[in-house]
């Protein structure tokens, strides 16, 4: 596995070594033992997987303490934009975010660390999207910012018309006003 800065502390890009041939291919998808030597020890205790189709996005997502979550995310099949935004009050890189491909065909895979909102849109027909989470989801604590915030900037690579969102992700709050780490660094 190499792994692969990114201008967020804690966010890395994890790229597999693929073994292929004329019958396909293999990958070690997920080692414990690697993640740690390699990234951070932390244990995951939930996997989850959604499918989606071209436009939606979901997000921007996180879970406040005692229920903050770390997820590794990837795609098995489609193409996404995923995006990782540093919600830490405190954090010399608050309010800033990094956007990555993923896809199905690149294996590659995305760090977010607790302290962070997450979330991704779909550029392909369909994605199916993987993620492990080292804390169990809690509605009490679930939290979220608004996806087209201009102070984040983000660039979703989609006009807005092509964008579908759930109800409940289109009346998320702005950055500025949302509940957020108040500088409780992970």
């Amino acid at each position: 596995m190499h792994v692969i800065e990114t201008d967020l502390q804690g966010v890395v890009i994890l790229e597999p070594q693929i073994f292929g041939d004329h019958r396909g291919y293999f990958f070690e998808s997920f080692s414990q033992r690697e993640f740690a030597e390699k990234v951070c020890e932390t244990v995951f205790v939930q996997d989850n997987e959604s499918k989606s189709s071209y436009g939606v996005l979901r997000g921007l997502h996180y879970q406040l303490p005692p229920h903050a979550q770390s997820k590794l995310v990837r795609v098995i099949r489609g193409t996404v934009i995923d995006v990782a935004v540093d919600i830490r009050r405190e954090s010399p890189t608050f309010g800033r975010h990094v956007a990555v491909e993923l896809t199905g065909e690149n294996h590659r895979q995305l760090f977010i660390p607790r302290g962070f909102a997450h979330g991704f849109v779909v550029l392909s027909d369909e994605a199916l999207f993987q993620y492990k989470c080292d804390n169990f989801y809690a509605p009490q604590c679930e939290g979220a910012i608004a996806y087209d915030d201009p102070a984040l900037g983000i660039d979703w690579r989609l006009p807005a018309s092509d964008i579908v969102v759930s109800e409940k992700d289109r009346h998320h709050p702005l950055l500025r006003d949302a509940v957020l780490f108040n500088g409780v660094l992970y």
